[in-house]
């Protein structure tokens, strides 16, 4: 099957505009501060750190601001022998963008996923974030945060999760793209690394501070973020300290519409057969399943810390130990006003009634006016924290002058914890003259519920039907490590290095629940719903209906029922049986070895340099989770299982001329199974209308695959690049999801794990099975231009551009649970076509960029639920702007503007019928601020 969807959006208009708007501002600051001078010519020499350095010497001029981040990162790219992009702060303390993963969608191949209007997960060459792995520091780490349910939930997967960190505790950002024997296995996509600052970093005593005030336009509040970093060395810079802290608070107000999918009329929604409005019944016509509008609120603090401290007892002897500490603590409210009939299957409750509709030319009811329509308001509120914990001692020795050992050992831990998630909800049951209108707009209809919704004698709260959903969970990952190598400089031409390296690692996850959600008591004498009730209504979004509506207050709640007593009815257990599938653990240990020859030769007057290597690493792995199994009884089971690879790497650079460049990479690389993927246990979550059954299969293999890179790179001038990179995968083996929809009954799983869900064996359930299957060729080239208009005169040289484009295509067979083929389409998380463009104008005080960040539909679930054929999110263009102002060499002023657009984050079902799934914004964010550096 070939995914296709038609694109909705200009993202080439909207970017022309914005570059225009870029070009008038900066031109009239630069004319105002007659900064006329050219700028002179710049080094295009890279470090020889990682290899020798072949490129003709130049002379050098130094270049500050954001242009200076983009030389230092060409020169790190240039300077390496595999394929590498990075991100460098020019300044102490400066990133150039907010959000780490923000940054990282700047990268050619990188593109990111948002959470609450900000960058959560990356994927790297259409490959999603469980096939990346990110370092800290030379560490590997793994940071996981709670998101709505929309964007993920909570994290219990192997993706890392970028904004549990503020940027300015970074100074740069390196993506590995092609493997190497020295890099821990681990990755199908890139391996990340993350560096902090460091004292010798700085030349002696820094001090640099930095404040700001965001404000979203949506939202419309003022949130403060601050930044402090100090640093010394002492002894004549044998010895080294720093500190650095960065807090952010951060209010942020999401509204929109969504569906939970859309179902067809024979499957679900109870139209009743005599229904006037007869096609609604047929089975080519879908309709929404649960037709809403929501209001999320959310409010983070997030505090990083780092220390480093450096020592340097010799010329022959360095160690040092670096620290981290981030919290991220949040709190959500996400309240919605549901159309609850349409996702009910059967004949449980009187059927609705179609009494009017019009149905589209994709088989769409996008019209309907409706009687007997259960009509539901839901709060919910969530309480979130992350602690992130690491600290890694290095230190390296030079035993004699060509041979060196080093070491390294440490402890990365990350610690999530929803303590509380708590959903009421109240009801309206067979609501009259109900209507939904797609027609005007098939992304925010017109919903009117035929009653008024902001009266609370209209509510009800009743035993039985309505909910108290009480479900704290929690999730911690952690890895201690070490590792010990060598380096011999056999020759002035050939360098043999090796190690090996021990990796524990332990992930955890609880969930707790009451033993019957539908439980919920009387209301006393004299209470009403009005007591326990507040409205809340769309701020960004007009002409809709019922924009406004009555939702449960849970403090009233609280107050009046003590509900997190943890006694009588909302007593919470990890023993409830439908949730003990979410109380498992995976532990792993890997064990690797490896060998590597890192060399320079060259052929006639031509240089080259590479490395070959080979890694052997064996991995076994410890499963456990709660399985049916005999009489069908859940029971803690427990699976153990080892496996080991062998991946030979190998990477070549040819000068080909001083300035070009061509590189040649192959690998066998491999990752290990998604985290949730490896229980022996299921869970059974019913919300409402929601009906799904998850299991594992800790018996699963990894993800292998052999990889081919080939890049020719053309550094035509100072600062200067043109790129081109193609690279092939050809994945040996996979791990799907089959889903599907089916009742409860056929899958043999015992009736009591449904106890107190309301829900009947007789219910369609969406069951999500992992399985093995062969994977498929992954292919696709990676475009970049990079430039300052030095050749311009006057104040036009100080302008400069940087471009990439990305293109990549695979297929993926997908199969049934029971291995059977089903659809040969996109894999998901890939977009085809994704691009990145910065324009900016850097002057002696004044720099100013807008940067657009485009990125293709990509699938999201194969085979789609309810059924559609896939799910997927559509294209986005998100364009950023950031300006700045020095008015000495020890203070600047700054002004920053996010998602300028307002774009819409915009989830579908159905690659024909394009159905909304979830269509939500955010609002612009601006940050006004000041930066001091002495």
């Amino acid at each position: 099957m070939q995914f296709q969807r038609a694109a909705k959006k200009t993202p080439v208009t909207l970017l022309a505009a914005s570059i225009g708007l870029a070009l008038q501002l900066t031109a009239l600051s630069a004319l105002a501060q007659e900064t006329a001078a050219p700028a002179a010519d710049a080094s295009a020499s890279a470090d020889s750190g990682q290899r020798t350095d072949q490129a003709t010497d130049l002379d050098t001029v130094v270049v500050t601001g954001f242009r200076g981040s983009l030389e230092k990162a060409l020169d790190k790219k240039r300077s390496e022998v595999g394929v590498v992009d990075a991100i460098v702060a020019e300044d102490i303390a400066d990133f150039p963008d907010l959000n780490l993963a923000e940054s990282l969608q700047r990268i050619p191949g990188v593109s990111i996923s948002r959470d609450a209007g900000e960058g959560r997960n990356i994927s790297v060459r259409g490959l999603d974030s469980q096939f990346t792995r990110v370092r800290i520091n030379g560490m590997e780490a793994l940071t996981t945060t709670g998101g709505t349910d929309s964007s993920g939930g909570a994290n219990r997967g192997r993706g890392f999760d970028f904004n549990v960190f503020a940027s300015e505790l970074f100074n740069s950002i390196t993506v590995r793209k092609t493997a190497s024997a020295d890099v821990e296995e681990g990755s199908l996509g890139a391996t990340v690394d993350l560096n902090t600052a460091r004292p010798f970093d700085y030349d002696g005593f820094t001090f640099v501070t930095g404040a700001q005030l965001g404000y979203n336009d949506l939202a419309s509040d003022i949130d403060p973020r601050a930044t402090m970093l100090i640093s010394n060395t002492w002894a004549d810079n044998k010895f080294g300290a720093l500190l650095s802290v960065a807090y952010t608070k951060r209010r942020l107000l999401e509204e929109g519409h969504s569906t939970v999918r859309w179902d067809n009329g024979t499957s679900s929604g109870g139209f009743a057969a005599s229904s006037p409005f007869a096609a609604a019944r047929s089975a080519s016509v879908f309709h929404p399943r649960i037709p809403r509008y929501g209001v999320m609120e959310h409010e983070q603090e997030r505090l990083g810390v780092t220390a480093s401290l450096q020592f340097d007892p010799t010329d022959k002897t360095s160690m040092g130990l670096d620290v981290m500490y981030a919290d991220l603590d949040a709190t959500r409210t996400e309240n919605f006003l549901n159309g609850l009939s349409f996702s009910r299957t059967g004949t449980g409750k009187p059927q609705t009634v179609v009494v009017d509709g019009a149905i589209d030319g994709r088989n769409n009811l996008v019209y309907g006016v409706f009687n007997n329509v259960d009509v539901r308001s839901e709060a919910r509120y969530d309480e979130l924290e992350t602690k992130f914990t690491q600290f890694n001692f290095y230190a390296d020795h030079q035993l004699t002058d060509d041979f060196t050992l080093d070491f390294q050992a440490g402890r990365a831990k990350s610690e999530f914890a929803n303590p509380i998630q708590t959903t009421i909800t109240l009801d309206k049951l067979n609501a009259q003259g109900y209507v939904y209108d797609y027609r005007g707009d098939d992304r925010l209809p017109v919903i009117t519920n035929g009653f008024d919704v902001n009266d609370p004698a209209q509510w009800a709260f009743i035993n039985g039907t309505s909910e108290i959903r009480l479900r704290p969970q929690y999730a911690d990952n952690t890895i201690d490590s070490g590792q010990i190598g060598f380096a011999w400089q056999l020759t002035d031409a050939l360098k043999l290095r090796g190690g090996g390296q021990m990796k524990d690692y332990t992930f955890k996850t609880r969930e707790e629940r009451r033993a019957s959600e539908l439980v919920v008591p009387a209301l006393p004498a004299g209470v009403t719903l009005a007591d326990l009730t507040k409205q809340i209504g769309l701020e960004g979004i007009s002409n809709v209906g019922d924009s406004t509506w009555l939702i449960p207050d849970i403090d009233a709640f609280n107050r009046l029922f003590n509900i997190y007593s943890d006694s009588g009815i909302f007593t919470v257990s990890d023993q409830v049986a439908g949730v003990l599938g979410n109380n498992r653990s995976v532990k792993e240990r890997d064990q690797g070895f490896w060998l590597q020859a890192d060399f320079t030769t060259q052929i006639g007057s031509m240089p080259l340099s590479g490395n070959v290597g080979l890694r052997q690493v064996d991995t076994t792995q410890t499963s456990s989770g709660f399985s049916t199994v005999g009489t069908g009884t859940p029971q803690l089971t427990t699976v153990k299982r080892s496996y080991d690879d062998t991946l030979p790497s190998f990477n070549l650079v040819a000068d080909v001329a001083p300035d070009f460049l061509v590189r040649l990479a192959a690998a066998k690389v491999m990752a290990r199974p998604g985290l949730g993927n490896l229980t022996p246990g299921v869970t059974v979550n019913v919300s409402g209308g929601n009906r799904v059954v998850t299991g594992g299969n800790p018996q699963l293999d990894p993800f292998r695959a052999k990889t081919v890179d080939l890049s020719f790179e053309w550094y035509f001038a100072e600062e200067s690049l043109l790129a081109l990179g193609l690279f092939y995968k050809d994945i040996d083996s996979f791990v799907l999801t089959s889903r599907e929809t089916r009742p409860y009954y056929t899958s043999g799983l015992p009736a009591e794990l449904l106890a107190g869900t309301g829900a009947t064996v007789n219910d369609d359930f969406q069951f999500n099975i992992p399985v093995n299957s062969k994977g498929g060729p992954l292919k696709g080239l990676e475009f970049t231009y990079q430039q300052p208009f030095v050749f311009l005169p006057g104040f036009w040289s100080d302008f400069g551009v940087q471009l990439n484009y990305t293109y990549v295509d695979s297929k993926i067979q997908y199969v049934t649970s029971t291995g059977l083929p089903s659809l040969r389409t996109d894999l998901t998380g890939l977009s085809k076509n994704a691009y990145n463009a910065t324009l900016y104008y850097e002057g002696e005080k004044f720099g100013a960029r807008v940067s657009a960040a485009y990125r293709d539909d990509f699938l999201t679930t194969v085979p789609g639920r309810n059924n559609n054929d896939v799910e997927g999110t559509a294209e986005t263009l998100t364009i950023d702007m950031s300006a700045s102002y020095k008015i000495n060499d020890h203070f600047e002023l700054t002004l920053e503007g996010l998602n300028l657009t307002d774009e819409y984050q915009d989830q579908w079902v159905d690659s024909i019928g394009d159905r909304a799934s979830v269509y939500h914004h955010t609002g612009r964010q601006y940050f006004l601020g000041a930066r001091y550096k002495f």
